[in-house]
C-alpha cells in the first residue's frame, strides 16, 4: 500500500487531489489518502447543494462549500476532522462495500482505545452508538474510492447551524436531531491519546495501518505529487471544485415532485411534464450509484408520463448501477406514482 499525506488544507483542492490520483497514476498496490481543511461543507453528487445548506449561516462564517464526485449526504468538516481514502481496482472491492473498506481504520481505532467503533447502516462509522464517520465511493475506468470522514473534534455546534437535514431523513433513523446522533471520538480513545491533535492522529492511524512504529520505515511507501501533477490538479480544481455550475448546478423548473426515504438512501425526483410527457427530470439525493444518474434521466425524457410507459422504457436500464441497493419496482413507483 502507498499513502499520500495531503498538505493543503482547502477541500477543493484535496479532492482535486484525489481525483488526479485515482484517474492519472497506476499504483501497484492500494493507495490511501489522508488529509484535513479548513470548515466546508461537501455535498454528495447528485445533491441540490441549495436546499443542503443554510446558506446565510455559510456566507456569514465564511464555510467554503463544494460537491465531490460520489454520492452520499451534506457533510460540515473543520480543522477538527480528518478525511481518509481508499483507491483500489473496482474489480478488488464490490461498489457500496463499506464495510469492507472501512475494516483497517475501524481496527486501527480499536487498537487505539474506540473499541465499540463499528460499521452502522449503509455507510455509517459509529461509535457507542453515535455517528462519527460519513463514507461515501466513486467509481470510473476500473478504479474505486472509497472516502470517509473522522471528526476527531469537530465543533459540533455548526453542524446544526450550517447543514439542512430533511426531517424524513432525522425520522428514518429514530431520533430528534442531528446534533443528537453524532459525536467526536477523541473521548472514547483510550487515555494516551485523549488530547491528540489531527496531525498526530494522522500520524498514528499510519503506522497502524502499516503496523510500524516510525513512519521513517515506510518512506519509500509515500507518494509525492510531481510539480507537473500539480498544475494538472489544479486545473481540476478549477473545472469542478471551484466552479459554481459543478458546486451548485442549476436545477430545472419542474412541475411534479416526488420524494422518498429508503434504507439505501433518498430520492428526490422532479419532473416537468407538458401534454402528458416528461420534458425535463432531474434526479436530487443521498443515494450511491458506480452510473450517473443523469443516463436514467436521459432515457425517461420525452416519454409518457404514466407507470406502464416508465416501466416499459426501464425495463432495459440496470437501475442498481445508479441507484445502488434501492429495488427497482420502488424506484418506479416513486418516479410514476
Amino acid at each position: 500500500m502507498y499513502y499520500v499525506a495531503m498538505k493543503d488544507h482547502e477541500i477543493g483542492r484535496n479532492l482535486a487531489t484525489e481525483q488526479y490520483l485515482m484517474n492519472n497514476v497506476e499504483f501497484d498496490e492500494p493507495l490511501v489518502l489522508f488529509y484535513y481543511e479548513e470548515p466546508c461543507i461537501i455535498v454528495g453528487r447528485n445533491q441540490n447543494t441549495l436546499e443542503e445548506i443554510n446558506a446565510d449561516y455559510v456566507r456569514e462564517h465564511n464555510i467554503t462549500v463544494t460537491r465531490r464526485l460520489s454520492g452520499g449526504g451534506a457533510v460540515y468538516q473543520d480543522l477538527g476532522n480528518l478525511c481518509f481514502s481508499f483507491v483500489v481496482d473496482s474489480d478488488s472491492q464490490e461498489f457500496g462495500d463499506f464495510k469492507t473498506f472501512t475494516r483497517p481504520i475501524i481496527e486501527a481505532l480499536h487498537e487505539m482505545g474506540a473499541t465499540t467503533a463499528t460499521v452502522s447502516g449503509r455507510n455509517d462509522l459509529l461509535v457507542d452508538g453515535k455517528k462519527f464517520s460519513g463514507n461515501a465511493m466513486y467509481s470510473k475506468n476500473g478504479k474505486t474510492f472509497s472516502h470517509g470522514t473522522l471528526m476527531l473534534n469537530v465543533d459540533l455546534n455548526v453542524v446544526p447551524q450550517a447543514l439542512t437535514v430533511p426531517t424524513d431523513k432525522i425520522a428514518s433513523k429514530g431520533i430528534k436531531s442531528v446534533r443528537s446522533r453524532v459525536t467526536n471520538l477523541r473521548p472514547f480513545l483510550a487515555p494516551e491519546y485523549q488530547n491528540i491533535t489531527v496531525p498526530e492522529f494522522q500520524e498514528a492511524l499510519l503506522k497502524k495501518l502499516f503496523h510500524v512504529d516510525d513512519l521513517a520505515k515506510i518512506a519509500d511507501k509515500e507518494y509525492h505529487v510531481t510539480p507537473e501533477q500539480q498544475k494538472a490538479i489544479d486545473k481540476i480544481y478549477e473545472d469542478y471544485y471551484a466552479n459554481w455550475d459543478w458546486v451548485y448546478g442549476k436545477s430545472p423548473e419542474f412541475s411534479v415532485k416526488r420524494r422518498k426515504h429508503f434504507d439505501m438512501g433518498t430520492i428526490d425526483a422532479r419532473l416537468l411534464v407538458t401534454d402528458g410527457r416528461i420534458q425535463n427530470i432531474k434526479f436530487f439525493g443521498d443515494f450511491f450509484g458506480s452510473g450517473d444518474a443523469q443516463d436514467v434521466a436521459d432515457a425517461l425524457t420525452g416519454v409518457k408520463y404514466d407507470h406502464e410507459t416508465i416501466a416499459q422504457t426501464l425495463a432495459t436500464i440496470d437501475l442498481n448501477r445508479y441507484f445502488t441497493g434501492i429495488p427497482r419496482t420502488d424506484i418506479i413507483d416513486l418516479i410514476a406514482q
